[in-house]
């Protein structure tokens, strides 16, 4: 078998082919096929309860899709069973590929800034504690926040917290850092802040992000490729000049607010 931690420059970063997941009669995902080239900014739009959130644990392997293929640097992860030794350690030679910002942060609210950011390196790394200190310190001033590592999370402001998170996020330099609603909770200015802020982790450490959101400032600000997930199937994806000029009924439903349209309200 090939390592999955070693692919050719050319291998997508992702690809579904006919993807479909189902809880019991509600289908969640319904036949998604798309291609994320590496190193790209793909954001997936979508009302509540489309599938966005499902699609990332399918990533992961912590969702197996009901039928088709995940790609992650052309390892099939929907074939891998975790329940299998051979297959579990291959499952966490992809897994160490993702870096994940969840909507929320999630950072340990016992443990310092520091040791948050730490927490990979040492439970994922056989890296000395000075080289986690220097690893640390340069994730933390990437992200503007330097001054903060011995604070703890109840000190900080949100949008500190979501930096923090950033940090730990791409501690152990993922190749694909997973986005789950990051200006969620934030207000305009401080949502446009941290944009910049992916903006700025792309172009210096070449990482692919997948993004999934709901603002649509953020979609157009950030995304070279967009992608919209409606009633268990994605109805649209392509590079965002594409996308945009193409319009689709849902996308313009939902980047107009309108409750009128493909997008049924309930």
């Amino acid at each position: 078998m090939a390592d999955p931690t070693s692919t050719p420059d050319d291998t997508p970063a992702v690809v579904l082919d006919n993807v479909s997941k189902s809880f019991g009669d509600h289908t969640v995902l319904d036949g998604v096929s798309l291609t994320i080239q590496r190193g790209s900014i793909a954001v997936m739009l979508g009302p509540s309860g489309t599938g966005k959130s499902v699609l990332l644990r399918c990533l992961v392997g912590l969702l197996q899709p009901d039928r088709g293929r995940v790609l992650v640097f052309g390892e099939d992860v929907a074939a891998l069973d975790e329940k299998r030794a051979a297959d579990r350690k291959r499952l966490f030679a992809i897994r160490r590929r993702f870096g994940m910002l969840f909507q929320d942060g999630a950072l340990f609210d016992d443990m310092t800034v520091f040791d948050n950011v730490a927490f990979p390196m040492r439970l994922h790394t056989q890296l000395s504690e000075q080289a986690i200190h220097e690893k640390v310190s340069d994730r933390l001033a990437r992200v503007g926040v330097a001054h903060a590592e011995q604070k703890f999370p109840s000190e900080l402001s949100g949008g500190m917290r979501k930096r923090v998170a950033f940090a730990r996020a791409i501690a152990i330099d993922p190749d694909i850092v997973l986005c789950d609603e990051p200006s969620s909770g934030l207000d305009p200015v401080m949502s446009a802040t941290l944009d910049e802020l992916i903006l700025e982790l792309h172009r210096t450490l070449g990482m692919t992000f997948i993004i999934i959101s709901h603002d649509t400032a953020e979609a157009r600000k950030v995304a070279d490729t967009i992608g919209m997930l409606a009633n268990g199937k994605l109805v649209t994806f392509g590079p965002a000049e594409q996308v945009f000029a193409e319009n689709h009924p849902a996308l313009e439903q939902f980047f107009t607010r309108a409750t009128v349209g493909p997008i049924k309200v309930v």
